[in-house]
């Protein structure tokens, strides 16, 4: 089948996307240096961001992957009615089973070989990612982190492109971990859609506030489809577990009167 007639984006958004189409951009003088980059952080104001399922392409952005195109301000504002000129994100919101490496992605790894002074993490993907010994805070050639076989890891991406071996670390820009590291062992790790991750993730999760009323817990969020989670007991921690991972086939009501006979119970 071919593909569709290119048209602009700011007008597909919220439609069904296929690869091979081709999403036009308005024409618009471009500044010296500035162009279409691929980038997980936040886009700066007026540069325009090229997000998950989209790729730069001869006349615009070309789609990779299939789903609903999806666009955000600079301000973080949802929807295509602010344009491009003013810069924001465009990508495509598709229901993907296997985790493709993101650079600045956080993600949850679980360590599978100690070789030498590399650290190898299953992340989900096609292939392990590798973390050094040194990319933890505060470590050096004395004072090595306590890793072993089947720890889990939360970090962040570093490298991660076609060509290369995904690698991460558990340090931020400052040398600080911010909450990344080693994770418990007595909490619960399970396994949800990536699409669901995005919402959980989203600022301001309503999911998240409804949990937080039913019992305290600890949460672990990672972007390849990972969730740690631990309660007071394991009776809560399971219950916050199956909780979580039914949200993605309930309605905001649904969820809401499940809390409530939680709460009551």
């Amino acid at each position: 089948m071919a593909a569709a007639a290119p048209r602009l984006a700011e007008e597909r958004v919220g439609q069904v996307v296929l690869p091979g189409d081709v999403l036009l951009l308005p024409s618009q003088p471009e500044e010296d240096g500035e162009r279409l980059r691929l980038a997980p952080s936040g886009p700066q104001k007026g540069r325009l961001v090229c997000g998950p399922g989209l790729r730069r392409g001869g006349e615009g952005l070309l789609v990779t992957k299939c789903g609903l195109l999806r666009y955000r301000g600079p301000a973080g504002q949802a929807g295509g009615g602010t344009g491009s000129g003013s810069g924001g994100t465009y990508w495509v919101d598709s229901q993907q089973k296997r985790y493709v490496p993101v650079k600045g992605d956080h993600v949850i790894g679980i360590v599978t070989v100690k070789a030498g002074d590399i650290f190898k993490l299953d992340v989900g993907g096609s292939e392990q990612a590798s973390l050094s010994y040194l990319a933890f805070e505060g470590a050096t050639k004395r004072n090595r982190p306590n890793v072993q076989v089947g720890d889990l890891i939360y970090g962040q991406f570093i490298v991660a492109n076609k060509d290369m071996e995904p690698e991460m670390v558990c340090i931020d820009s400052s040398g600080r971990a911010n909450g990344m590291g080693i994770i418990g062992q007595d909490g619960f790790l399970f396994k949800v859609s990536l699409g669901l991750i995005r919402k959980l993730l989203a600022p301001a999760c309503e999911i998240i506030q409804d949990l937080g009323q039913l019992y305290p817990f600890e949460l672990v969020l990672g972007m390849n489809g990972r969730i740690w989670v631990k309660a007071k007991t394991i009776q809560q921690t399971l219950i916050v577990a199956n909780i979580l991972e039914a949200c993605e086939h309930m309605t905001a009501e649904q969820r809401k009167h499940a809390v409530a006979r939680l709460s009551e119970s």
